[in-house]
C-alpha cells in the first residue's frame, strides 16, 4: 500500500470516464489499498481511481469508521434530494452547496469480483454518488450554474475547530 498523489483539477485525467474492471486479482486489490491509504492520509471520505489518475471504475468512501470498496458501482434507486455542503480532495480549498438524492442504492463489486449491495443516506449516501460521478468524469463543480458559488474553505476558527465547510469536504 501506498499513499499516491491526488490529480487536481486542471489535470485532464479527472475528468476520464473510468473503464470497467472485468479482472480482480492483484492490481485492482493494490488499486483499492492505495485509494484507502491515500483517502485516509488526506484526510477525505472518499477517493475513485480517476483521482490518482487510473481510469477504471473503482472507488472506495470511508464514512464513519466504515470503508466501502466498490467496484463497477451503479446508482440503480435513489429517493428524495438533498442540498448541502460539498468539496473534493482534487479541487482543494474549496466547497459549495450541490443538490444530491437524499438516499441511493448502489449495485457494485468487492475486491474479489463478487456482487455486493449498499445503501446511503447522509454524508454516505453523497459520498457515494460523489465517487460514481468521478468514474463517468463528472466533478461536482458541474453541478453549480457558476464558479461564483464556490466557497473558500477556513483552516478553522480561534480555538482551532475546522469549519463546517471544512468538515464536509468528500473526495
Amino acid at each position: 500500500m501506498s499513499v499516491r498523489p491526488i490529480v487536481l483539477l486542471g489535470d485532464p485525467r479527472l475528468r476520464l470516464v473510468g473503464k470497467p474492471v472485468d479482472s480482480f486479482g492483484k492490481y485492482i486489490h493494490e488499486l483499492l489499498d492505495d485509494l484507502t491509504e491515500t483517502v485516509r492520509k488526506a484526510p477525505g471520505a472518499g477517493l475513485a481511481a480517476p483521482q490518482i489518475g487510473e481510469a477504471v471504475r473503482a472507488c472506495v468512501v470511508d464514512v464513519e469508521g466504515q470503508l466501502h470498496e466498490l467496484v463497477n458501482p451503479r446508482v440503480v434507486r435513489s429517493q428524495g434530494d438533498d442540498r448541502d455542503l460539498e468539496g473534493c480532495l482534487s479541487i482543494p480549498g474549496y466547497v459549495a452547496y450541490v443538490t444530491r438524492r437524499e438516499k441511493v442504492w448502489v449495485v457494485a463489486q468487492n475486491r474479489f469480483g463478487k456482487k455486493i449491495k449498499v445503501s446511503g443516506t447522509g454524508l454516505l449516501g453523497r459520498a457515494f454518488q460523489h465517487e460514481i460521478d468521478h468514474l463517468d468524469g463528472k466533478l461536482y463543480i458541474d453541478y453549480l450554474d457558476s464558479m461564483e458559488e464556490l466557497i473558500p474553505v477556513t483552516q478553522g476558527d480561534e480555538e482551532g475547530e475546522p469549519s463546517r465547510a471544512a468538515a464536509t469536504a468528500l473526495a
